[in-house]
Parts: C-alpha cells; sequence; structure tokens
C-alpha cells in the first residue's frame, strides 16, 4: 500500500509568477536535499530541489523511469499506458539504450543542419499569414504552434491536415486535470492514427523517421509496427508541444525585458546563449522528470529506500542559487547549456538539437522581420497553463 499522509505538502505546487519556481520550492531545498511530498493519489514521494542532487537521480540507474512499476509517482490517478516497449520516456536499460541508439541518428546535429532550409520556409509561411492578419495577432497560435506541428509532420510523416485532430488530444493528454478514462481514450486514438499511417507506410516505405524505421529495423525483425506508432506518438507528442511552448515562452521573456530584447536584436551573436537563458529560467519541463527507487539509493547524503518514489524538479534546479548566480535574472550573456531543461543523463531529450534549431530560426526571423514586436497585454492577465504537464501558455497577444 502507497504511504498516505495529510501532513506532507501537496504536489504539484502552482507557480506564482510565469517565470519563477514556485516559492516552495526554495524552501524546500533550503530546508534539506529532499522533502517528502503528497501526490494527487495521496501516496508520498521524495521531492528533489537541489542542481546536484536532481544530476545524480537522473543519472542513477537504481532510479526507473518505468511509470508501471508499483509505487511509480503518478500526476493523475491510475496507471495509463499501452505499453511500455516502445515509450523511450518510460523505458530503462538495456530496452531504453537499444531503442534509442536506433532513433538517434535520425536527430543529430548533423541531420538537424540539413533539415534548416525546411524550418525557415516553415517560419516564413507562419509569419507571412500572422503579418497579413495582424496586428495584433495571437502569436501562441499564429507561429509558436504551427512551426513545430509543421516540423515534426514532415519529420514522421504525418499527414499536416491531421494536425488539428493530434493537437488536440496532445492538450488533454498533458492536461493534469484530464479524468483517467479521458486520457486513455485520448491515447488509444491516437494510438490508432499513428498505428494504420505506420501500416500504410510499410508497403511503400518514405522519406522519413517512420519510413526509415520500416525499411531498416522493421525489415530486419528489430521492432514491431506497434512499437514504430509508440515511437512516433512519443516524438509526435514531444516534438511540438514542447517547443511550442518554449517558443511563446521565449518570446515572453524578450517582450518583459525590452533592453535587452533590443540588444541581441542588433547582435545575433548573443541569440544561442539568449535561448539557453530562455530555456533555463523558464524551466517548461519540470514535471516530467518523474522517478521509482528500485534499489536503496543515496541523494545528497540522504538515503532512499527501494520502492520509494521521487520527483526531480528541472525548475528547481535551474533556478539553484549554488549552481547559478542571480538565477532568477535573464542573462543572455551566460549562454550555459548546463540547464537541465532537456533532462539529464540517458534520459536526455533525444530531440534536443532539433528544438533548438527550431528556437533559433524563429527568433532570428522574428526579429528580422517584426522589429517592433510587443506585448499586447498585461503579463499577469495571460492564460498561462497552470495544470499542465509542460509549463506555457494558451495565448500570447501581442501587436507591432
Amino acid at each position: 500500500m502507497p504511504e498516505t499522509t495529510t501532513d506532507l505538502p501537496s504536489f504539484p505546487v502552482p507557480r506564482e509568477r510565469p517565470f519563477e519556481p514556485p516559492s516552495a520550492y526554495a524552501q524546500w531545498r533550503e530546508s534539506g536535499p529532499l522533502t517528502k511530498v503528497r501526490l494527487p493519489n495521496g501516496s508520498a514521494a521524495w521531492a528533489v530541489t537541489r542542481y546536484a542532487d536532481v544530476r545524480e537521480v537522473l543519472s542513477t540507474a537504481g532510479a526507473s523511469a518505468d511509470k508501471m512499476r508499483p509505487g511509480f509517482p503518478h500526476l493523475r490517478s491510475g496507471v495509463i499506458a499501452l505499453s511500455t516497449d516502445s515509450n523511450l520516456e518510460f523505458m530503462d536499460e538495456p530496452d531504453h539504450g537499444k531503442y534509442r541508439r536506433m532513433l538517434s541518428p535520425m536527430f543529430t546535429a548533423r541531420r538537424v543542419d540539413t533539415m534548416r532550409p525546411a524550418i525557415q520556409q516553415i517560419v516564413d509561411g507562419a509569419l507571412d499569414r500572422m503579418l497579413e492578419s495582424g496586428p495584433p495577432a495571437d502569436l501562441h497560435g499564429s507561429l509558436s504552434l504551427p512551426v513545430p506541428s509543421l516540423v515534426i509532420c514532415q519529420l514522421l510523416g504525418v499527414p499536416y491536415t491531421d494536425h488539428d485532430f493530434f493537437q488536440s488530444l496532445t492538450v488533454r493528454m498533458l492536461d493534469t486535470t484530464t479524468t483517467r478514462d479521458e486520457f486513455a481514450s485520448s491515447l488509444q486514438r491516437l494510438h490508432e492514427y499513428l498505428l494504420a499511417m505506420v501500416k500504410e507506410k510499410a508497403g511503400n516505405p518514405t522519406d522519413d523517421v517512420v519510413g526509415m524505421l520500416l525499411d531498416g529495423p522493421a525489415r530486419a525483425g528489430e521492432v514491431t509496427h506497434e512499437q514504430i506508432a509508440g515511437f512516433a506518438m512519443l516524438l509526435l507528442v514531444a516534438g511540438h508541444e514542447t517547443t511550442a511552448n518554449q517558443i511563446s515562452m521565449g518570446t515572453l521573456s524578450l517582450l518583459r525585458e525590452p533592453a535587452k530584447h533590443e540588444a541581441i536584436r542588433r547582435n545575433l551573436e548573443l541569440l544561442p546563449g539568449a535561448i539557453e537563458e530562455m530555456l533555463r529560467v523558464s524551466a517548461i519541463t519540470d514535471l516530467v522528470m518523474l522517478r521509482l527507487a528500485t534499489e536503496d539509493i543515496d541523494i545528497g547524503g540522504c538515503p532512499v529506500k527501494a520502492g520509494e518514489a521521487i520527483v526531480p524538479l528541472g525548475a528547481a534546479a535551474n533556478h539553484d542559487p549554488q549552481a547559478y548566480s542571480d538565477p532568477g535574472e535573464f542573462e543572455p550573456s551566460r549562454g550555459s547549456r548546463s540547464h537541465l531543461t532537456f533532462g539529464f543523463g540517458m534520459h536526455s531529450c533525444l530531440g534536443q538539437n532539433l528544438a533548438r534549431a527550431e528556437l533559433e530560426i524563429v527568433f532570428r526571423t522574428l526579429f528580422a522581420r517584426v522589429p517592433t514586436l510587443r506585448l499586447d497585454a498585461d503579463i499577469d492577465d495571460l492564460p498561462f497553463k497552470k495544470d499542465g504537464v509542460v509549463f506555457g501558455v494558451h495565448e500570447l497577444p501581442v501587436a507591432w
């Protein structure tokens, strides 16, 4: 039976401000390496808030990512998964390494570089439409969502005409208020859609990720059609929702700092460092790195027993003053890739090269084509995704 108590602080904790972790994180960090918290189902977990300790959890073999293990921490009631043999996010070794090596060549920096002209064309098209219809405009709906959606559709060979279908399902699946039945239904519908696409491509493999998996590993008997559909689902969900929210949060980072925005616009050599700061400060993937101890381990000098749940907090780590001076400040000159927004260790984000390329192309183009961009609403009135597994905004009103 999971440990239950009403005396523990509840988790997740909402952010009071969009570019700062919940204030509780700092309190927990100051009180010790680990804080026991209460999850939505009443069970307990260890929250990890210090940068060094979060890295330690994410790199140890004694902490499992397999969500089907009894006692694994969940942010919604019930354990929901079609299978764990096709979702890298929830695999442990040796299977994780086996399938990651199969997919990694499709996301190398060299391969991503070959995609840049296509990404540029997608960004230009989205901005053309936004500029023709505005101002004002919702930048999130006009630019942030369509760019990564189109990119991941081209990468996987998914028809973009179906983006409303998979986007609506993705939003539902990443909302922690979605019920168990609604989540299961969304998951099943998306899996059936992708499996049908995989089977259709099987007779005529195409030059995309799904086609290459069919023509290589599937032909060699190393993966099934069901597994390819599972890989495609992970890449589709993670590949557009995270980047979309980061584009909007990154834009907001700049618009709330006009002097720094102008300095970066005038000196694009600052842009790579600014993108890393956007990723670090906003830390939109704070809630995705859940673990379960499979053996007795030590975290920051504190013992964690086998079977205990662990919640490493990326936003807390990214704002740890022991790791970053003035961690709440957006400092493009900091230029460090050491943040944990893409995770760390074996489960670090497979698509981070692609995400960085998309962000760079979006902001370079936005600076050039819309130099007078400004926020068209009070930041306190923006609809933030306070119940989302991935943090961000539902809308971003802008003018120019």
